[in-house]
């Protein structure tokens, strides 16, 4: 009961804590506005300056909802892929979903020249670009999916994902080694991650794509908890091992797949959120895991987000570095904090 009403406490804690964010996020920037026209302009009235309506409709609400997306459904996807191979340092894109997005943006960008004038505007277009990612994933996706229904080991699942992430990789080093300055730094910017340059449309599509991945997430959630004492026991308990494992490599590679496509690859998020959400409230069932690392990744995400801004300069750190400069140390503290706690 105690743990009930702790945990209970917590999520109203980590709640507010995302509500606040949402509204730091927007109203931190180059130009600061104040909560009560951002409420005002959330709620269908007029902000006290016509800019500052056009910012935040614009720019600073897409980008903080990008940001909330990509931190649920890249901490989510890190959840699954830990308990599925039972291996504290898998994450969203331990399958190589990462490098096959790469790779197909590679082959846009850093392979643009070789294409005719026409055909290479359209494909470095902000949609060609986020179509290049999505195949190059996809490619990966149904080969993980058409080796994991051949192999019963789920360990070798696991190798065959970082080989394709290594094979993918390679190809890229061949294709940078001989592009130019130019392709190599479009091709960099892309792969630093960036959270505010989603259309409204784009961001309707993401929200389906994260949507459906949590969705099956969600209905994973009993055979995860399952999953934890082994494949083993979880068969003695009457779990179709085979199809719980599709549907978990399926819901990751929607969330990491569709995320790194409309926002690149996003580093730390989906590795280290679980471990926050296990060290915050001490347990491992999936039933608290589930939405305390939901709220636990967006809040994550919103924060990062606010300090890769800036406030009051118009400077911009690459999210990227933000959130791995910010969140390594914090679970460095964290995991020592327990220890000494335990000791």
């Amino acid at each position: 009961m105690n743990n009930q009403k702790q945990n209970t406490i917590l999520f109203f804690l980590l709640t507010l804590g995302l509500v606040l964010l949402f509204f730091i996020n927007i109203s931190f920037g180059s130009i600061k506005i104040p909560f009560k026209d951002i409420y005002t302009s959330l709620t269908g009235g007029q902000a006290s300056k016509s800019s500052w309506e056009y910012i935040i409709v614009n720019y600073r609400l897409p980008k903080a909802i990008t940001a909330i997306l990509v931190g649920m459904g890249l901490s989510i996807s890190g959840l699954l892929m830990q308990t599925l191979f039972r291996n504290p340092l898998a994450g969203p894109y331990v399958l190589g979903l990462s490098s096959g997005s790469s790779l197909g943006v590679a082959f846009v960008i850093l392979g643009a020249s070789l294409l005719p004038p026409f055909l290479s505007t359209i494909l470095l277009s902000s949609y060609g670009v986020v179509l290049a990612s999505t195949i190059g994933s996809s490619i990966v996706l149904l080969a993980v999916l058409a080796v994991s229904h051949r192999l019963r080991d789920t360990m070798a699942i696991l190798i065959v994902g970082l080989m394709f992430g290594s094979f993918t990789s390679a190809i890229v080093g061949v294709l940078a080694y001989f592009s130019s300055a130019e392709q190599l730094q479009k091709f960099t910017f892309w792969s630093m991650g960036n959270l505010g340059s989603l259309s409204w449309s784009s961001i309707i599509v993401l929200t389906v794509c994260v949507s459906i991945g949590l969705l099956l997430s969600v209905f994973s959630i009993k055979p995860l908890n399952a999953l934890l004492l082994g494949e083993n026991y979880a068969r003695s308990l009457g779990l179709n091992f085979k199809k719980t494992r599709l549907i978990i490599i399926f819901a990751t590679s929607i969330l990491a797949g569709s995320i790194t496509a409309f926002a690149g690859p996003i580093a730390f998020i989906g590795l280290a959120v679980p471990h926050i959400a296990k060290l915050v409230f001490q347990t491992s069932n999936h039933s608290v895991l589930f939405w305390s690392t939901l709220l636990l990744g967006a809040s994550i995400m919103l924060f990062c987000d606010v300090i890769s801004e800036i406030p009051e300069l118009e400077i911009t750190l690459p999210i990227n570095a933000v959130t791995s400069i910010i969140g390594a140390p914090v679970v460095i503290w964290l995991l020592v904090r327990k220890r000494k706690m335990i000791a």
